[in-house]
C-alpha cells in the first residue's frame, strides 16, 4: 500500500518539529494506514474522512475484540493527523473534535518487590566473565536509574564518560536529562567497562556502552528482555513478571516508598507530564489499602463479623 502524501507530510512533521523516535513514527504510520485501509472500502480518502467514518472505524475495532487501550491509541493517531491537516489549512474542520475515546480502565503498573530485585541482582553478580559483568551492569543501571530500555541499550559511551556519578541521557523527543547513579551501579559499570572489549570485534570500534553485532550496533531491546527472563527463571521468579519496563516501574515505586518526592521521580523517569508519574502513587495507595485490610485489627474484626464469627 502506497503512503498518501498527507500521511507522509504528517510523519515528516513529527520527525522535524517534535523529534519523534523511529518507533513512534512506525506506530503512527501503521495506525493511519490501517484507518486508510478501512476507508478504502468506503471509497474515502483519509484527508476527507468524516466524524461518522471515524466512528464506524472505532465500532469495527470494538466488534473485532480490540482492547480499548489499543483502540484509544489508534484514535489518538487519527486525532493528531487531523489536527495537523487543520493547522496546515488542508482541512477547514477537525472531524475528531466531536468524538469520545473508548472508555479505559487504569491498570496499575506491574512491579517487583525490593526482595525480588535483590534476588535478581544477587544471582546476576554470581555470573562469571564478561557476560556476567554486562548483565550485572545492565541490571544495576536499570534499577538505579529507571531508564527506558531503549535508552539503556542505546547508551553512547559519551553518556558515561564525563562524571561516573551521573549519566547524560537523551530521551523522548531528543530531550537530555541528568540521571544519578548509585555506588553499586558505578562499581558495576566500572567492572563491565574493563571487559567491554569482549563484545567488540578486534578490527572495529563502537560508540555504544553495550555494543553488539546486531544491525543497530548495540544490544537490542529484545535481547535485553531475554536476558532478564533467563535471570528471573534462575531466581525462581515467574519470568512473565519480569521485563525492563517492570524494573523501571519498580525503580519509581520503591523511590516513592522510601520518601522521594514525585517531581524528582518525574525528572529521573523523563516524563513530560507529572500526571504520568502519578500512577505510581496509585500503586502505593493500593499497597497501603491491602496492608490495612490484612493487618489492621478493626479490618480483621469486621471480616470475622461478616463471616458470623464475631462476638
Amino acid at each position: 500500500m502506497g503512503l498518501p502524501l498527507t500521511i507522509e507530510a504528517f510523519l515528516e512533521m513529527l520527525i522535524a518539529e517534535r523529534g519523534a523516535a523511529a518507533n513512534t513514527i512506525v506506530a503512527y504510520r501503521r495506525d493511519l494506514l490501517d484507518f486508510q485501509a478501512h476507508l478504502d472500502n468506503r471509497r474515502v480518502e483519509i484527508e476527507s474522512a468524516s466524524s461518522d467514518d471515524i466512528r464506524d472505524y472505532l465500532t469495527k475495532l470494538e466488534r473485532a475484540g480490540m482492547a480499548p487501550r489499543t483502540a484509544a491509541r489508534k484514535l489518538s493517531s487519527i486525532r493528531q493527523f487531523h489536527r495537523f491537516l487543520y493547522a496546515e489549512g488542508t482541512r477547514t474542520d477537525d472531524p475528531t473534535t466531536v468524538l469520545d475515546g473508548p472508555r479505559l480502565g487504569r491498570p496499575l503498573p506491574k512491579i517487583l518487590s525490593e526482595a525480588e530485585v535483590d534476588d535478581l541482582l544477587a544471582v546476576a553478580r554470581r555470573r562469571q566473565g564478561a557476560e556476567g559483568a554486562r548483565l550485572t551492569c545492565l541490571l544495576e543501571i536499570l534499577y538505579a536509574s529507571g531508564l527506558r530500555v531503549s535508552e539503556l541499550v542505546g547508551l553512547p559511551l559519551a553518556a558515561v564518560g564525563r562524571d561516573p556519578r551521573v549519566m547524560i541521557v537523551r530521551g523522548k523527543g531528543g530531550k537530555e536529562r541528568m540521571v544519578p547513579l548509585t555506588d553499586a551501579a558505578i562499581d558495576a559499570l566500572s567492572e563491565y567497562l574493563a571487559l567491554r572489549g569482549s563484545f567488540v570485534r578486534e578490527s572495529e570500534t563502537s560508540a555504544f556502552v553495550f555494543p553488539s553485532r546486531s544491525a543497530e550496533g548495540h544490544l537490542t531491546r529484545r535481547r535485553m528482555g531475554q536476558l532478564l527472563k533467563e535471570l528471573a527463571r534462575d531466581c525462581g521468579i515467574d519470568s512473565a513478571r519480569v521485563s525492563p519496563h517492570v524494573l523501571r516501574h519498580a525503580f519509581a515505586t520503591h523511590l516513592l516508598d522510601h520518601g522521594a518526592d514525585l517531581r524528582s521521580v518525574q525528572q529521573m523517569l523523563g516524563h513530560a507530564d507529572i500526571s504520568t508519574t502519578q500512577i505510581y502513587t496509585h500503586v502505593l495507595n493500593e499497597r497501603l489499602r491491602a496492608l490495612v485490610h490484612a493487618h489492621h485489627p478493626l479490618a480483621t474484626r469486621a471480616a470475622l463479623v461478616t463471616r458470623g464469627d464475631g462476638r
